[in-house]
């Protein structure tokens, strides 16, 4: 069980270091491709475009076809994606591996968690679906140390084709492992094969496999009479669990959290540092967001989801504000600028980076919870996509401003947090319009 569960978290491993391996690779594409700032910004947001698009149709196959040919495909997109980008000789063809990459990791993003829950049992369900977040920071951090590793090795005008081909590796392994994962007994019960389900939950270990199937079976009635009844998301009684989805969704991303991921080298060299250097500083940027994500998970369920909100929002808008005085000064101090953006990074991840999921899943009743969540992942990537195309512009127009503006919308977060955000922490997901109706 924990082997497979492990296995399936693979993708998220992929997710981040796919996501972030090109944060090495921004100045050496600018000068090989002949980009403009726009252009450049468009090429990070490309894969994420690509993840939106993914995101979104990855729920249809995933249910028709089943959860591991979805992997699978998923796997066999990153291995091509990764060696077509390193390989690429014109800037669409590039843009274009890119892109696939894109849909693999918006497939992945939907499809890994609800492979890993559907394989694990109940009493160790959270912690197993905890894997993939965890993989996915942990992604990011061996992404910023691998770009780090073969800029000392390789020439610039090479290097960058060394970072994105290095990521065809861990996706064969991915590959490999997925052609041996079963399939998801879940998936199998509605598929109406409970004889194959009850085989792979032995497998797996569950306690007790006959009564797990029937239990299935009896949810996937309830589920299919829900289905038919077509509850509407966008309907007056669902108006603020979808506006708090958006809310969330949306502030996660004006942080700045994917501008600091995907340009943080770049940050750091108009900060004064070397390449080697801000490449280096990079990796703390990582390691600072791995260390304190896994510090959220213990602390996400003693404290609540709100209070987590309120201090990220002061402690993220402080250290940007920080690095904003910084860049604004006549000699930006490096050190000083490494410690915001540190600051940043760990605040993020104690609250926001923590909070969004959690909250996204428990908002919404469970008629529907999966559209619910489809939403604020939709507007997640689609305001990821924004940010990140638009940040080396304002970057190069604005300066240190561009963080400042960041830091007042972390303002703006904990005055919606304080006056709107509904506490979800120990209710019981029947009982969550309760709440809010109370609040």
């Amino acid at each position: 069980m924990i082997l497979t569960a492990a296995g399936a978290a693979l993708g998220g491993l992929l997710f981040g270091l796919d996501t972030a391996v090109i944060s090495g690779t921004t100045s050496a594409l600018q000068e090989r491709f002949a980009l403009s700032d726009a252009q450049l910004g468009f090429t990070v947001a490309s894969a994420l475009i690509g993840t939106i698009v993914g995101s979104l149709v990855a729920g249809w196959p995933s249910d028709r076809f089943g959860r591991k040919a979805v992997l699978l495909s998923v796997a066999i997109a990153y291995v091509v994606s990764s060696l077509g980008s390193a390989l690429a000789e014109s800037w669409a063809v590039f843009l274009a591996f890119r892109l696939l990459a894109g849909l693999a990791i918006g497939a992945a993003s939907v499809i890994t968690p609800i492979y890993i829950a559907e394989v694990s049992p109940a009493h160790v369900r959270g912690r197993l679906v905890a894997l993939n977040q965890l993989n996915i920071v942990f992604g990011i951090l061996l992404a910023f140390i691998s770009n780090y590793v073969i800029a000392g090795l390789f020439p610039p005008d090479t290097a960058w084709r060394w970072m994105f081909g290095i990521v065809t590796l861990p996706s064969a392994l991915f590959l490999m492992v997925t052609l041996v994962l079963p399939e998801s007994p879940r998936w199998l019960v509605a598929a109406g094969r409970d004889a194959r389900a009850l085989t792979v939950m032995e497998r797996l270990g569950f306690a007790d496999p006959a009564s797990d199937v029937r239990r299935m079976r009896e949810a996937a009635a309830r589920e299919l009479d829900a289905t038919r009844a077509q509850p509407r998301l966008f309907s007056r009684a669902h108006s603020f669990p979808v506006a708090c989805a958006i809310a969330i969704a949306m502030f996660n991303q004006l942080s700045g959290i994917n501008a600091l991921l995907y340009y943080a080298p770049h940050i750091f060299e108009l900060s004064g540092a070397a390449a080697d250097g801000a490449l280096l500083q990079s990796i703390a940027i990582g390691g600072t967001n791995l260390v304190f994500t896994v510090a959220a998970l213990f602390l996400i369920d003693h404290f609540g989801r709100r209070p987590l909100l309120l201090f990220g929002s002061i402690a993220t808008a402080a250290a940007l504000f920080v690095v904003a005085w910084q860049f604004e000064s006549a000699r930006p101090d490096g050190t000083i600028v490494l410690i915001g953006l540190l600051g940043f990074i760990a605040a993020f991840a104690l609250s926001q980076g923590a909070v969004i999921w959690v909250f996204i899943s428990e908002i919404f009743p469970s008629a529907v919870r999966g559209k619910g969540q489809a939403l604020g992942s939709t507007v997640h990537w689609v305001m990821a996509a924004a940010i990140t195309w638009a940040f080396p512009v304002f970057a190069t127009r604005l300066g240190g401003w561009v963080f400042a503006f960041f830091g007042a919308m972390m303002l703006l977060q904990f005055l919606w947090a304080w006056k709107k955000m509904p506490e979800t922490n120990g209710i019981a997901l029947e009982d969550m319009n309760l709440q809010k109706a109370s609040r």
